[in-house]
């Protein structure tokens, strides 16, 4: 059964894990609403992110598609300061959870969940374009995790498809189809950020 969604504009935090099962990233985001792709989740400048060792706070507004799949994450920017428009995290299973069953510590719903696999699909404005990012880290992951075979597979296919796919802008990879969902963003009347 698929967990209800709540309405655009709702609080929410996405999770991330790694393959162990140890936190990674978690990221302050609203629920917005969902397409033919999938669910759409944003974060407004300002909002945070945090992860062991490490906080962030979100330089431009960004929406990240999560596809039925469950095997990536899409990151769309507006205006980085660093030119990137895509980030794409390959990951395993990620997917809405039941807003019941999980919340953190301020009762904010952990809406989508995840497990973080290294590999990042980067598109960036200017020379430098599209690349796969952080293989080094795939490589020391890969054996140290013990990914299994299949799905080292999968996500390196997957990551040579995405590839390509960000470097043609095919829907969802092109510019409108969120530009749609950060106008979406733009017009929510959120409230003042609290500390993360």
């Amino acid at each position: 059964m698929t967990p209800a969604r709540p309405a655009a504009g709702t609080e929410i935090v996405f999770q991330w894990r790694k393959w162990d099962g140890s936190p990674h990233w978690r990221h302050e985001c609203v629920y917005l609403g969902s397409d033919r792709w999938g669910d759409w989740v944003g974060q407004p400048a300002g909002w945070g992110s945090e992860r062991p060792g490490r906080t962030f706070t979100a330089a431009a507004p960004n929406v990240t598609l999560v596809p039925p799949s469950g095997d990536y994450a899409l990151t769309v920017n507006r205006d980085h300061p660093k030119g990137m428009r895509i980030y794409i995290d390959l990951a395993w299973d990620v997917r809405a959870v039941s807003i019941d069953d999980a919340a953190d510590a301020d009762d904010v719903p952990v809406l989508f969940a995840g497990i973080d696999m290294d590999l990042d699909v980067v598109r960036v404005e200017g020379e430098r374009g599209t690349w796969i990012d952080d293989e080094d880290e795939w490589e020391e992951h890969r054996l140290h995790y013990g990914y299994p075979a299949d799905v080292q597979r999968h996500l390196e296919a997957l990551a040579a498809d995405l590839e390509q796919r960000v470097r043609a802008q095919v829907p969802p990879f092109d510019d409108a189809t969120a530009d749609v969902w950060l106008d979406r963003l733009a017009e929510l009347p959120l409230p003042a950020r609290r500390p993360f």
